[in-house]
Parts: C-alpha cells; structure tokens; sequence
C-alpha cells in the first residue's frame, strides 16, 4: 500500500512495504522527479539501507563468536513486516523492531524509524534508530534514491552534471565484482565542484567518496531549469551509482560502507559502523530539494 503527502511544492508516495519513497512530484508542473522503477532495468525507487551499507564479504559478519547473514544492503528494503506507525498531514513515519527473525540474522534489539515530511520545496527523509538492548548496538544506514535522468524527452543523459557545494580532490574507491570495495581508487573530482555524467560513468560500479568537503550535491541539465539539491550533513560517505541502460542517477547518502575485499568480517571494526549505548537514540537525515 502507498500513502501520499502534499504542499503547494510538492506531492510524495511512499510504499509500506520497506518504507520506500516512489514519488516525488511538482504540484505545479505535474513533474516527476524519482525513476520510474522499470523492472527490466532496476525494480526500485529509493530503498532504505539499514544495517549495513552494500555488500558484505561472503554474506556474513562475525560478532562475539557467531557469524550472521546480514543481506546486502540490509533488511528494511522491500521488507513487508515494515509498518505505517505515524501519519499526519505532513508527514508519514514507518517502523520496523527486532523480532525473531531479525534476531537471527542481525543479533540487536532495534527499532528503526523513517520519516518522510515536506517542508516548502524540500522531502526530509528523518532516520530514528533506538537500542532497546542492555548492551551496545552496530549498525550503519543510508539512502538511496533514484533521480530521473533525463527529466525531458528531449534531453540526453550527457546533458546533465553533478555540481558539489564545494570544489573537491576526491577519487573513487573501486568496488571487485562481488561488490566489495577494493583498495585502489580512480582520480574522479581533480580541483572542480562539477562532474559530468556519461553512460560509461559507472562501468565499474557505483562511484564511493569517502573525502568529500561538500554536504551537498546537486543534479542539473545544460538544457533545462530543474535542479534537484540533495543535502547530507549527517553523512560521512556518497555513493554516485547508475545501472546501465538506466535513465535515472542515484546520490547515495551513507553511514556506513560496503566490506573491504580484504575485511576479516568482525562487525565490531567493520568501517564505518556506528555504535549506540543500551537504551540510546540516534537520529540522522537527509533533505531533497526541487527547484523549478
């Protein structure tokens, strides 16, 4: 089941099942902005990552003597146990706590909460993440939303560019064919704040910044007016991804990264893993911004 929002900006959907944002819409244009999910390209429009970030190496993290099969890029995605917990007329909160079957591949007594609301021109995507444990917590999240690319029939993908807040020095870290993050990188942004996107842009999978001085990106085209602002101030690491034959551009916001290829697979030192005291909250979020 999908429930929708709106302003005088903006109108979004969100689907219950894994707590999904599949529309982001202009109430005054009538312009979709979020990839069409297309099943013979990519079935998604913005999963929710939670508790680990991408792969991880052979499936499985170590933690105090017991291996655990946390699946790529979480469980929240897609996950029909995923409920609507919250609904006003500005916004939608959706939740999902431990339970047995959790407990089995992921060993910590969670409440993950995710909010959706709309402030003017801008969805605020809010993350709540409680221990209800007696011991401390490991987890990471993220975001990973799919923007339409191009917005127009008569725009071509290279019409469109990323611009940083910032001029950057940043080089991607290459991921191995199972998804595991090598340890070389490639020069991506060399002394500029903008970087331009082609088909052959993500050949070898998702672009991984873990330097950035920005805390925002925004996505622009040469030939049109819409600017889609992503902001992440609570974020340490960005992912650029696209799969091929894709039209649309994913700005991946994270807490989190995929294993290394030479990880020894302990959750406990696992990069990036954020760590939350018995009875503890922690709160992070990012904001889309749409300007016509």
């Amino acid at each position: 089941m999908n429930y929708s929002i709106e302003n005088q900006f903006l109108k979004i959907s969100v689907q219950e099942q894994g707590a999904e944002l599949c529309q982001i819409q202009s109430t005054v244009t009538g312009k979709d902005f979020l990839w069409d999910a297309d099943p013979d390209v990519w079935a998604s429009y913005a999963p929710v990552l939670f508790p680990v970030i991408g792969a991880i190496k052979d499936g499985y993290v170590n933690y105090k003597g017991k291996q655990y099969a946390v699946p790529r890029h979480g469980f929240i995605r897609n996950n029909a146990d995923v409920k609507l917990v919250d609904q006003s007329a500005n916004s939608l909160t959706f939740g999902l706590k431990f339970s047995e079957k959790t407990l089995e591949i992921y060993p910590f007594e969670f409440e993950f909460l995710i909010t959706y609301s709309l402030k003017e021109n801008r969805v605020i995507v809010h993350h709540d993440v409680i221990n209800h444990g007696t011991g401390e917590m490991l987890f990471s999240l993220g975001g990973h939303p799919a923007f339409k690319c191009p917005l127009h029939d008569d725009e071509a993908y290279e019409d469109y560019y990323l611009e940083f807040y910032a001029v950057e020095n940043d080089s991607t870290w290459l991921l191995e064919k199972n998804g595991l993050v090598g340890n070389t990188t490639r020069p991506v942004l060399e002394n500029t704040n903008v970087l331009h996107l082609n088909k052959h842009l993500f050949n070898n999978d998702a672009l991984i910044f873990k330097h950035l001085v920005s805390k925002e990106v925004s996505l622009r085209s040469t030939k049109s007016s819409q600017v889609i602002t992503l902001h992440f101030d609570d974020f340490k690491y960005l992912g650029i991804w696209a799969k091929p034959g894709g039209h649309f551009v994913c700005i991946e916001p994270w807490l989190g990264i995929a294993d290394n290829a030479d990880s020894d697979q302990n959750f406990e030192t696992k990069e990036g893993i954020l760590r939350l005291a018995a009875g503890e909250r922690f709160a992070a979020k990012f904001e889309i911004e749409v300007s016509e």
